[in-house]
């Protein structure tokens, strides 16, 4: 799923008149094949993404790459674009489901590039950017979620700081000692979460929203699924957990709570700030197996089905998603290609390992919204739903909020 501050290239504009227009900076030479790149970002992330469209048009004789920056209005210009034949021939793409209609598979072009080319990526990644059984965009970044926690309010309250191998039991019983001893509360969940990113609570406890037929009734109400939703409803009656009408981050900096669950985006905010913070795997429901499941924010480069240069563009996606350009987006993106992570050696630096071992712990699991059809309107009949259950003015069953969404 797209989120604005997860994808991130390398770019250069020459003007702010440019990027309203949408039109990269530079220059487009006739006497080669033009080819259309859409992105969502704005600013500073457009002018990094035009550095490297700038190298990769340098380097190719045959081909020039035009960098169009629709920021807000993305969704909008590749609906009207696929609708008039004349998207771009490679977009950035996260709603698969929404837009497959339109999107070159591609599974044709990686067979073509041999094993090795597939293998280079997190197999995890492939579920996110395929749909219906076809593969429609190449990954390029991604975020799972993990439990950050603030070591100084844990310190203070002499509670031991989290583990991997952490409950929710014992969340509940830290949060409730660090209420006692500091007056925090303990942990913040959202008040209106994303029904897409919530549905990972149901996994790892065993539950999911729908079944492959797209069956909500009977899954999404199911007793291990109720049991995901009252446990969040429940630390907030006790008073240890705040729900937040955001996504817990300012709650967080601000010292107003210990515990949150969220994905990597904050990272360079809180690194920023000097905070003194840890991040570990997502708490389990206490199962036999332990465990815990993250949904992934998840974007990649698709193909427009009707691109006349169908060849030339593969050429830019793969430019696009290779090791180098990976390398580039450290700092702003979780690099996608195990080389690139093994290379830089990512996956040891503590604030990123958690992310890649959710990532690793997350194979196999497919999103209710690959699988439902009016996904669009369930997810906000269970948005509807979800406040009734956490906003404390009404603290709605779990089951009783859910009836509407089952009609």
């Amino acid at each position: 799923m797209k989120k604005s501050s997860i994808l991130f290239a390398c770019a250069l504009i020459a003007s702010t008149s440019m990027l309203l227009s949408g039109c990269g900076s530079s220059t487009a030479d006739n006497s080669k094949v033009q080819l259309r790149f859409a992105t969502w970002d704005v600013a500073e992330d457009v002018d990094r993404q035009q550095q490297l469209v700038d190298k990769f048009n340098s380097e190719n004789k045959d081909v020039h790459v035009t960098l169009e920056a629709y920021g807000k209005d993305f969704d909008a210009k590749i609906s009207a674009g696929m609708g008039s034949h004349d998207a771009p021939d490679v977009m950035y793409m996260w709603n698969y489901p929404g837009y497959a209609n339109g999107l070159e598979p591609l599974d044709s072009y990686i067979k073509k590039e041999g094993k090795s080319y597939k293998d280079a990526f997190y197999p995890t990644l492939w579920n996110y950017n395929s749909y219906d059984g076809k593969t429609l965009g190449l990954p390029v970044g991604f975020t799972t979620h993990a439990l950050y926690y603030n070591k100084d309010i844990f310190k203070k309250a002499g509670v031991e700081e989290p583990t991997n191998n952490w409950t929710w039991d014992d969340v509940r019983s830290a949060s409730k000692k660090i209420l006692k001893k500091t007056g925090v509360k303990g942990f913040a969940y959202q008040m209106k979460p994303d029904p897409y990113d919530f549905e990972m609570y149901l996994w790892s406890n065993g539950a999911k929203y729908t079944d492959k037929n797209g069956n909500l009734k009977g899954n999404v109400n199911s007793d291990k699924a109720l049991e995901a939703f009252k446990l969040f409803q429940d630390m907030g009656k006790e008073g240890i957990a705040v729900a937040t009408e955001s996504n817990g981050t300012d709650e967080f900096r601000s010292g107003n709570v210990a515990m949150f669950v969220y994905g990597a985006w904050a990272l360079n905010t809180f690194d920023k700030d000097g905070l003194n913070y840890g991040i570990v795997n997502i708490p389990s429901f206490g199962h036999e197996k332990k465990k815990s499941v993250s949904i992934l924010s998840s974007s990649g480069v698709a193909m427009s089905k009707n691109s006349k240069h169908k060849d030339l563009a593969w050429k830019f996606m793969k430019f696009w998603t290779n090791d180098e350009a990976n390398k580039s987006r450290i700092g702003t993106e979780l690099p996608v290609r195990m080389s690139v992570v093994k290379s830089e050696g990512i996956n040891k630096k503590p604030h990123y390992r958690p992310f890649y071992d959710m990532l690793q712990l997350s194979d196999g699991f497919t999103p209710a919204s690959f699988i439902v059809k009016d996904w669009s309107k369930k997810s906000d009949q269970l948005s509807l739903a979800f406040e009734k259950m956490y906003n404390p003015s009404s603290s709605v069953s779990p089951k009783d909020a859910l009836s509407e969404v089952l009609k």
